[in-house]
């Protein structure tokens, strides 16, 4: 059996190479992916040195993020972190580049759907809290139960009383997560009319990106100002000391990214779990056993 090289440091380090460089191209694909998906007309033209920069600060914050997980797993800490914000904001970019890195069975997104018949009967809170977390978890909302306080105050999904019954409500269980021992962070993602603008008419002429517009997408754009009005309200009546909100200026995607992050990380009073020195076994080998053959019907063909 040829083993020649297998040990070489120089093919190992070879490997590694590739690997961090095909890390690199996962981001780029974001980023240009994102691209189409800002304003018409950048304001500030971006230098080669600024993106450099952000990507050199994106993965040095997305290591920290790993140290973050690797110390809620330790300790037991349980997250709760939730993005709210206008349509086209950027939450789900951030999300993304919070999530990349890490172990989804430790850092998971809850993205909930318009409740179906039978959750618009039960407690208001009641599908929330299924997906919060145990210990050693982070959750990462994408939209929360402040739906009731944004959209279906808007667009007339719920009544007066219950509005005002969920401001009643909301401190309240907020301070009781709080008391179960789950910090929860609250994120609003500010972007101005302009910039919505511009980032709703690039997914207009985006195939690839229409379907991130429904009709209720649309009419948020024409209520502009109701939504102000009710963001407003939202963040007088629920910025409370055990779950205050925080506001992320994000006209520009990278910046907001990199603030909220870093901003985050200052939040959790994590540190850095020594581990034990890995050693990759060697593989056991058995003479007597011979690798069949993979048919070639059942082979994905080589386009590339």
């Amino acid at each position: 059996m040829n083993t020649m090289g297998k040990d070489d440091p120089s093919n190992t380090f070879d490997r590694l190479r590739r690997d961090l460089i095909d890390s690199y191209d996962e981001e780029l694909e974001l980023e240009l992916d994102d691209s189409v998906d800002g304003a018409a007309v950048p304001l500030v033209k971006e230098s080669k040195e600024d993106r450099h920069r952000y990507f050199r600060e994106l993965f040095r914050l997305q290591g920290e993020l790993v140290k973050l997980q690797d110390w809620v797993v330790h300790t037991g800490h349980k997250v709760v972190i939730v993005f709210e914000g206008r349509d086209a904001a950027g939450k789900g970019g951030i999300i993304k580049r919070i999530t990349q890195r890490l172990n989804p069975r430790v850092c998971r997104v809850a993205a909930l759907p318009a409740p179906n018949d039978r959750e618009r009967t039960q407690w208001y809170f009641q599908r929330y809290v299924a997906h919060l977390p145990a210990a050693g978890e982070i959750v990462l909302f994408d939209r929360s139960w402040y739906n009731r306080a944004g959209v279906e105050r808007v667009m007339g999904f719920c009544t007066d009383e219950q509005y005002e019954e969920f401001f009643r409500s909301t401190p309240e269980f907020e301070r009781m997560l709080a008391r179960s021992g789950i910090q929860l962070i609250k994120y609003w993602f500010s972007i101005s009319d302009e910039e919505q603008r511009s980032r709703f008419l690039a997914r207009i002429h985006d195939p690839l990106k229409q379907w991130k517009l429904s009709p209720m997408d649309l009419e948020s754009r024409r209520r502009w100002e109701d939504y102000t009005r009710a963001k407003e309200v939202m963040i007088e009546r629920t910025h409370i000391p055990e779950a205050p909100w925080w506001v992320v200026p994000a006209d520009d995607k990278k910046r907001a990214r990199l603030n909220c992050i870093h901003h985050l990380l200052s939040q959790i009073p994590y540190r850095e779990i020594e581990h034990p020195a890995i050693v990759l076994p060697e593989r056991e080998r058995d003479e007597a056993y011979a690798r069949r053959p993979v048919p070639a019907e059942i082979c994905v063909p080589r386009v590339y």
